[in-house]
């Protein structure tokens, strides 16, 4: 549906592209700007907000869960799945005992809203974003609106997980994402921070001694010649450095082992059973795909079958799922692997099905139950015709989780800021296309 420009739309669109940084936030992306922004509830709101913690706890249970399968006090299978298809340097970085309890210090989960709250449906502790968040809260903050977070919420969010500055790695694979960190780290450094941060290319970094943000994926190790020296110098304690090379930690398989009945007591020892419910109500029911025998008189959990290739035969209403690599891939982010069971043809539903059987141990897949989003009306300004454009989207929320410690070393998780990606509701996966409105969020 499309309505006249209103003066005060087109005033606030105009002083949204003049703030636009002259180097630009991505190389090469574009998205479509709104004149406002995504406005979600009070009750959503507070849920988001509780989520940090909850996440925290979680990642910190998971880490747990890891160590106690290496140790004997969970099962053995746990971290065979988590450690699968991954080189041995990297498994045993770890294990590193100097770090045992490093966790992630940006927490990421991609929220998709439907009728009832939301789903997560990926965390992400390495995730794009950062920057442009930023950007979004600063600008829009400037123009009147209460955003969530704040105008200053993700800069002072990032610096916090780095007090002491640093620098922030970013490989080749990931430059798409280098102006949005450079333009973060030009806030930073000008808001008179007594620390220094810089971004840096990964492929080309020699250690100096100063804390690091870690902008490159697990699989890319092999591309960053001073991969190692990195590491030996934040498990020697020279240097901390975020995330750390923990590739378990970074495996979508959790979602199905957050709901596996076998290890509920493991669970329940390190979570809060209020806690556990409610993450165990926003992350959807997922599966590992492995192939391994399955007794001829049982089922898998929720399936109705009894082997993974029966899965074939399901009709479309059957097929709402989604099946994605777990993890350690170049196609685990950016929904490259994704495939909506639903959207796809018969022919190709059982090609993505025999691919991921095919793929286990050496690149595992997950199946998780897909989520419907809930249909909303967005304004974007349609450079084109000049005018204010209403379309129907779908929408995908990130909020950002930053990680710090206080004076009295407690840890606190602070949210930054929240990221609106919203896609046109024909489309089936909600990404950072060029048809997407990009957008900070406000509270009703």
């Amino acid at each position: 549906m499309g309505t006249a420009m209103s003066e005060s739309a087109y005033e606030r669109v105009k002083l949204i592209q003049d703030s636009f940084p002259t180097e630009g936030l991505f190389k090469d992306k574009h998205w479509r700007i709104t004149p406002y922004p995504f406005v979600i509830s009070k009750k959503t709101s507070k849920k988001i907000y509780e989520l940090g913690n909850y996440l925290l706890n979680y990642l910190r249970a998971c880490n747990t869960i890891y160590h106690q399968s290496l140790r004997g006090k969970a099962p053995d299978w746990i971290a065979s799945y988590l450690d699968a298809g991954k080189p041995k340097y990297l498994i045993e970085q770890g294990k590193h005992k100097s770090y045992t309890n490093d966790i992630p210090k940006v927490i990421r989960p991609d929220l998709i809203l439907n009728e009832e709250s939301f789903a997560i449906t990926e965390l992400d502790s390495v995730p794009g974003g950062i920057g442009l968040t930023a950007w979004l809260n600063k600008t829009y903050s400037s123009l009147g609106d209460n955003i969530i977070g704040g105008p200053m919420g993700m800069i002072e969010g990032f610096k916090n997980i780095l007090p002491r500055g640093g620098d922030i790695l970013i490989s080749e694979e990931a430059s798409d994402y280098k102006p949005e960190m450079e333009w973060l780290t030009k806030e930073i450094n000008d808001s008179k921070t007594k620390e220094s941060y810089e971004v840096l290319n990964a492929e080309n970094y020699k250690i100096n001694d100063r804390d690091i943000y870690r902008f490159y994926e697990l699989f890319d190790l092999k591309n960053i010649p001073t991969a190692e020296d990195i590491f030996d110098h934040s498990a020697s304690g020279t240097i901390t450095m975020t995330s750390p090379h923990k590739a378990y930690l970074e495996e979508k398989m959790w979602s199905a082992l957050l709901h596996s009945r076998a290890l509920r007591e493991n669970w329940m020892n390190l979570i809060r059973q209020s806690q556990l419910n409610k993450l165990q109500s926003y992350i959807p029911y997922s599966w590992i795909i492995d192939p391994g025998p399955v007794p001829h008189y049982a089922e898998l959990p929720g399936l109705g079958i009894n082997n993974w290739n029966q899965l074939n035969e399901f009709s479309k209403t059957q097929r709402e799922l989604v099946l994605k690599i777990s993890g350690y891939s170049e196609l685990a982010w950016g929904s490259r692997s994704v495939k909506i069971g639903h959207d796809l043809s018969s022919k190709e539903w059982k090609k993505a099905v025999e691919t991921a059987i095919s793929d286990f141990p050496k690149q595992p897949w997950i199946l998780q139950k897909h989520i419907k989003s809930k249909v909303f009306e967005h304004p974007f300004w349609d450079k084109e015709k000049n005018k204010i454009i209403k379309i129907n989207v779908r929408a995908r929320l990130c909020p950002y989780f930053f990680v710090s410690s206080n004076h009295q070393s407690m840890t606190e998780v602070a949210l930054g800021g929240i990221l609106a990606t919203l896609v046109p509701s024909d489309k089936k996966i909600i990404h950072g296309m060029s048809e997407a409105i990009m957008a900070p969020c406000i509270e009703e």
